[in-house]
């Protein structure tokens, strides 16, 4: 396997592994009743935007991959694309002043 295929493998399993944690504290939220979540629920929307950035990005980094291993002729908008989508989440959580 080419070393690019291996950082986009890579990339790709990290943002699915987020993206399912996320996802599962979300369910979990739902058995949470109301009276006993508090802050939790205050939380909610920006459970709800993480859970769709790193959703979004699991999806393109898979796109990315296929691209990449079955070697195909829009790889690189492919890539551009998953460069796109990984600098918008590091924008969106990189820590602000």
């Amino acid at each position: 396997m080419r070393p690019l295929a291996v950082l986009i493998g890579i990339i790709m399993g990290s943002t699915f592994t987020l993206f399912t944690g996320l996802a599962l504290t979300w369910v979990t939220l739902l058995f949470v009743p109301a009276d006993e979540a508090g802050e939790l629920f205050g939380e909610k929307t920006t459970l709800g935007v993480a859970i769709a950035v790193f959703g979004t990005l699991s999806a393109v980094a898979g796109v990315s991959f296929y691209a990449q291993l079955r070697e195909r002729r829009w790889r690189p908008v492919a890539h551009t694309a998953l460069v796109v989508c990984l600098c918008a989440a590091v924008w969106q959580y990189w820590p602000k002043k």
